[in-house]
């Protein structure tokens, strides 16, 4: 039986991971620790509140005393670290809260994963470390990191703390690098969950500029199997791309919605695009297929579809946040 600490486990990946794991590893057991901010509820894991094998505590990563109360009562044998400040938007308004949180919150985890003897811990980052690209080419591991938000920024420097406790300390951990995500329990202020709740509710959909950015997607579940993996059988010190090869400029997000929707295009707005506004991520993710046997099994078309049918399904959820 394995311990597993889950960092931002209330999240959207996060409350994911833990439901996928559960009911997949019945034999482990579980320990959640989030914040609880804005974007985290426990709503989203009402499935297993009540099993055995899981425990919640409320503490935030930025207040490591507390945190070692968890590692002292806990003692975890693995650490998958999914909490952090998420929204771009948001850093730009208020670079220091995802400074404190991603960066210091991470040395926080890597201090006393080292103090505890921590077996193994994960990384959880994002793509957008690597900046932005042309209209040809695709990040690769070996790609240079060049944030241009201060969301980027600070998830930049936590996976280069990271780096420095394997070299530096012989930690065991390894660093994951997402593109896009959907799906279910996803907070409203993101691409996918905003514009089906306009739609709904017949309500202007905004677009930045003019809407020809282009993220790579990938669903949820998709990537929690590839932490999984990279969890179980990553190699210390290594970087994993995890990707959906799924391509798609914003606004062919948005009318796709709209369509399934049975709504009319007229509600698209196009609003003064943010600052920084990395123009199209990709990822090659041959690495993680190669070694670990990884890749994703849900297409975008059957994603969106569960997707949406999800959001139409749990309205009280959507509401209640």
């Amino acid at each position: 039986m394995l311990k597993i600490l889950v960092t931002g486990g209330a999240g959207f990946i996060g409350s994911n991971f833990l439901l996928f794991m559960a009911k997949k590893h019945s034999s482990d057991s579980f320990i959640n620790v989030d914040a609880l901010t804005y974007a985290g509820s426990l709503q989203n894991l009402t499935d297993i509140q009540e099993c055995e094998n899981y425990r919640f505590y409320r503490v935030d990563i930025r207040h490591k005393e507390e945190l070692e109360v968890v590692f002292q009562r806990e003692g975890p044998e693995a650490i998958v670290h999914f909490a952090a400040e998420s929204h771009v938007d948001r850093s730009i308004d208020n670079p220091r809260i995802f400074a404190e949180t991603n960066v210091i919150g991470t040395l926080n985890l890597l201090d006393l994963a080292q103090k505890y003897h921590v077996a193994r811990y994960v990384q959880v980052s994002t793509d957008e470390v690597y900046g932005t690209l042309g209209r040809e080419g695709s990040f690769t591991e070996e790609s240079s990191l060049l944030p241009n938000s201060p969301y980027a920024a600070s998830k930049a420097a936590a996976d280069l703390f990271v780096r420095t406790y394997v070299e530096t300390y012989g930690l065991d951990a390894s660093i994951t690098r997402c593109t896009n995500n959907y799906g279910p329990y996803q907070f409203q202020e993101k691409l996918m969950p905003l514009m089906i709740g306009h739609a709904l509710k017949n309500k202007p959909l905004p677009v930045y500029g003019d809407g020809l950015n282009v993220r790579d997607w990938l669903y949820v579940e998709d990537h929690c199997r590839a932490i999984e993996q990279v969890l179980k059988n990553g190699k210390s010190g290594e970087v994993y791309n995890i990707g959906g090869n799924t391509e798609r400029t914003n606004i062919e997000i948005v009318k796709l919605i709209l369509k399934i929707l049975g709504k009319s295009e007229d509600l698209i707005t196009f609003v003064k695009d943010r600052p920084g506004h990395d123009r199209r991520y990709a990822i090659n993710a041959n690495k993680i297929k190669q070694e670990l046997g990884w890749e994703p099994k849900i297409s975008f078309s059957k994603g969106m579809e569960r997707t949406i049918k999800w959001y139409l399904e749990n309205e009280k959820w959507c509401m209640k946040l």
